[in-house]
């Protein structure tokens, strides 16, 4: 059987950004990994990505969640360490 730490595995994303993909598109976290595993393909997924984080970090500095945010702001350097392509891309 394969689990949900098989698929994030498999999906070249770390467990952190598949749950801001999940936070952001209000999915499970399996469908979440497979977004992710999808958009990561690609420049203008990676894109995409980059984008729901930054979302992410938005929502939680206008809610309040300072916390969520720092983590979220860490989440988004990994990322774009490891997806150059997204950091090319922001405005």
């Amino acid at each position: 059987m394969i689990t949900i730490e098989d698929c994030i595995g498999l999906s070249g994303l770390s467990e952190e950004e598949i749950d801001a993909i999940a936070e952001h598109e209000h999915l499970p976290e399996i469908v979440a990994a497979e977004l992710g595993n999808y958009l990561v393909g690609t420049a203008a997924g990676q894109e995409e990505i980059r984008r729901m984080i930054e979302d992410d970090i938005a929502e939680a500095r206008a809610h309040g969640r300072p916390e969520r945010a720092a983590v979220l702001n860490i989440v988004l350097c990994h990322f774009l360490n490891e997806h150059r392509s997204a950091d090319t891309m922001k405005p």
